[in-house]
């Protein structure tokens, strides 16, 4: 497959290194969270969030390594990646985040259902109320628009949820602050960058993730909240929040595209920046 096909290895290292990511940052979450802080910290989660990018690289270096559609993106838009890519390649690394998760939640789901306290029991996190709202597996039913997080919600393993004390506005710059250090970063390191990014991802959860959990990427925080909504949490992992899902999808992408221009504008003089060399932005 991959010698007969060009565009399907590239797809498939996208769909494996997201996947392995995702496997790695979900999987952390899960055991920090169901073993209540005693197999692990938030700190744990930083680490387990770099390991798992640092290890993603590894993995997809033939496509690039981009495993988020605002990364493709920003590169389309600022560095000449082939725009035809870009479907293929946000495709891959959504399937590819539901697949981890998907993965996180079978060899978990006992430990959830023991920490939920039934098998038919799965709790939404959210920060307008101190209720929490609930929707059984087999007969899921939509939630009232204010809920919270409880210490049996777990919807938190598989995408992000903010702060109870997040505006809208403060939830859109937190994810969208974090998505341009990402990209920003990610420029400046350039190729040699697969230990590097061990740090960057720490640093920034360890800085600047409590608030909102630094999704920073349409693929890890949708694909696994659509895979949450199949298993049985129900219409709340849309409405938590406030209706709070599609921040991640929309913030990293102005995020990125500000972080990787700044870098291109005010540091980077490579060819294939548009930024520096045209035709849309040089002079």
């Amino acid at each position: 497959w991959p010698k007969s096909s060009p565009m399907l290895r590239l797809a498939l290292s996208e769909f494996f290194g997201t996947m392995i990511m995702i496997m790695f940052g979900n999987g952390v979450v899960a055991q920090v969270l169901l073993s209540q802080n005693q197999k692990g910290s938030y700190q744990s989660i930083s680490w387990g969030w770099g390991l798992g990018v640092m290890l993603a690289i590894y993995v997809s270096t033939p496509s690039g390594s981009h495993l988020n559609p605002a990364i493709t993106w920003t590169l389309c838009l600022l560095r000449r990646f082939p725009w035809p890519k870009l479907p293929v390649y946000a495709l891959s690394q959504l399937l590819g985040a539901m697949t981890g998760s998907a993965i996180v939640y079978a060899n978990y789901r006992s430990a959830i259902d023991t920490f939920e306290g039934s098998s038919s029991l799965r709790t939404v996190p959210d920060t307008t109320t101190t209720t929490t709202t609930t929707s059984s597996t087999n007969h899921p039913s939509p939630p009232p628009s204010g809920f919270t997080a409880t210490a049996t919600a777990t919807a938190g393993i598989f995408s992000t949820y903010p702060a109870p004390f997040l505006t809208r506005t403060g939830q859109f710059f937190s994810e969208f602050l974090a998505s341009a250090i990402l990209m920003f970063m990610i420029f400046a390191l350039k190729d040699e960058r697969n230990l590097a990014m061990f740090f960057v991802v720490f640093g920034i959860g360890a800085c600047f993730g409590w608030e909102t959990g630094y999704a920073m990427n349409l693929a890890r925080d949708f694909g696994p909240r659509l895979v949450a909504y199949m298993i049985g949490y129900g219409r709340g992992v849309w409405v938590a929040g406030g209706y709070y899902f599609w921040i991640p999808i929309i913030a990293p992408f102005f995020g990125c595209t500000v972080g990787g221009w700044l870098y291109d504008a005010f540091i980077y003089t490579g060819s294939d920046s548009v930024v520096n060399n045209g035709p849309y932005f040089g002079l």
